[in-house]
This record gives structure tokens, sequence and C-alpha cells, in this order.
């Protein structure tokens, strides 16, 4: 697989991921460290399947179980995180700090071998995360001391997914059909601290229980496959530029399923993801 061919494929990671929100929105009430445990049975089977379908699972055999505990707490880990810091700080502030992560792919990704980092990537990265900051925080961001916690915690997420992204360059030839064991561990891990930490309360009718499935099918299920492919074999500071335009994306999906309204944020936020994109692929036409 060419390069230009892994990073389109990990880019359907980022459009797969613009639909996290319309979906999580449609899954309510659902508890989020049940439904995290729902959507990764998912698509861990998912993959279960895709593996048996192709053969895949006989290499499951020869991959170290370091990479089988980077992958799974990597996953795990993150969505912990997350869903930690969105109880203890706002919701709009600690998503902010948590979309640190494209950025600090695109920092961190200069210290791979055979990769440098371009200015055109460093603006590129910056424009996209003022993009992202208009639409999270919607014009208005205002931090308060005492939801420090809350900030760690996100700050902690956006650490822990560009350092999984970036450090799963460094494992070697390692094939994606790990990520079934990885999102396979996370359900376990995820039922364990929903039945230890909250109330089960299971999907009340047919369209709760379509949005899971969506759920655990793209955003939460494919989504991680495509996404090891591109930032293993393709270019993963275009990636990590690319990936703001999943909060765009996002909130389009929910303005065209009537849940948001239009604003003139949206608007400039479009402009800064799109020029930090433009930036960012000019660099690596240079580097290539």
């Amino acid at each position: 697989m060419t390069r230009a061919k892994a990073t389109a494929v990990g880019f359907i990671a980022v459009l797969l991921w613009a639909l996290l929100a319309l979906f999580t929105v449609g899954s309510a009430p659902t508890p989020p460290l049940m439904l995290n445990a729902l959507c990764f049975t998912i698509g861990g089977t998912l993959g279960v399947v895709w593996a048996i379908a192709t053969g895949e699972w006989r290499a499951l055999r020869s991959i170290p179980l370091k990479v089988y505990l980077f992958g799974s707490l990597s996953l795990f880990g993150y969505h912990a995180l997350y869903f930690s810091a969105l109880r203890l700080a706002p919701a709009a502030e600690a998503g902010l700090i948590a979309y640190l992560w494209p950025l600090l792919i695109v920092l961190m990704s200069g210290l791979l071998p055979g990769e440098r980092l371009r200015a055109g990537h460093l603006f590129g990265a910056c424009l996209g995360f003022l993009g992202a900051a208009l639409i999270i925080g919607g014009g208005g961001l205002g931090f308060n001391p005492t939801h420090l916690p809350g900030y760690g915690l996100a700050l902690a997420c956006a650490f822990t997914w560009s350092s999984y992204s970036v450090l799963s360059r460094r494992l070697g030839d390692i094939p994606t059909v790990s990520v079934v064991v990885f999102c396979l561990a996370t359900a376990v891990l995820s039922t364990l601290l929903h039945i230890a930490l909250e109330d089960t309360v299971w999907p009340a009718d047919m369209l709760t229980w379509v949005s899971v499935f969506a759920l655990g099918l793209g955003p939460v299920g494919l989504a991680f496959y495509v996404w090891d492919v591109g930032v293993k074999r393709g270019d993963i500071q275009l990636l990590g530029t690319a990936s703001y335009a999943a909060p765009l994306l996002s909130t389009l999906a929910l303005v065209g399923a009537g849940f948001a309204e239009p604003t003139i944020h949206l608007g400039a936020a479009a402009l800064l993801i799109t020029g930090g994109a433009v930036l960012a692929t000019r660099a690596s036409l240079k580097s290539g």
C-alpha cells in the first residue's frame, strides 16, 4: 500500500469520528461506560468476523503481549480519561483541551525516523486548533481554576491518544488485526468499570439501539482499524492536521440533523480548518 493510499484510508477514521456526536446524542440515556462497553463489543466483533474471513486471525498468535497491553490500555485509557474529564469540568473547556491531540501528533511525529516537521505542518495544526476552539467553545470559553482536576484529565487524554497514534509507528510491522484484541479488551475493562460505577440503563427503543450499533460499527469500530493503517503507513503529520475536520464535520452533521444551529463561528472555523489542511498538504508535498 502506498503512503498516499494509507493516508486516505486513515482519513476515513476522521470522517467516521465526525458522526460520533450525532450517534451519541441518539444513544441517550445509555450511561457513558456502558455505551463504551457496547460499542467496543460491536467493533471488536466486527474485527473478529473480518479476521476470520480473511485468515488474518492467524497473525494474532505472533503479536507480542506488550503490544496488546499497549493498545488495549491506550484505547481504554483515552475513553476513561475523556469521560472522567467531562464529569469534572465543563464539556466545552475539557473537550477543547482533549482536542489538543491532533496538534500533539504533528509535534511528536517530528521525532519519528524518516519524518520531517515543516513550518506548514505546525502552522496548519495551529490553525486547525483555533478552528476547533471556535466550534467547541462557541465563541466563549471561561476556564475556572476549580475545574483543574478535569482539565488535567483532559490533557492526559490528549497525550494518551497522540502517544498511541505516534508510538504505533514505532512498534514495528504489527498487523492491523491486533486492533481486534484492543477493542475486545477495552470492552471488558469498560464493562467492569460500568458495573462498579454506573447504573445499568439499556437502550429503550429501536432508534436508540440503531444509534448504538452505528457507533459500534463506525466511530467506535471501523474507525480504529483504518486509523491504525493511516498512522503506521501514511502521512501522520497530514493526518494529524486533517483530524481537525472531525469537530467541523461533526457540527455540520448535528446542524443537518436539526440538533444544532448554524452560526458565524461555524463559518469562521471552517475557513481556519480548511486553511490549516491546505498548509499541511503543501508542506507534505514539499517533503515528498
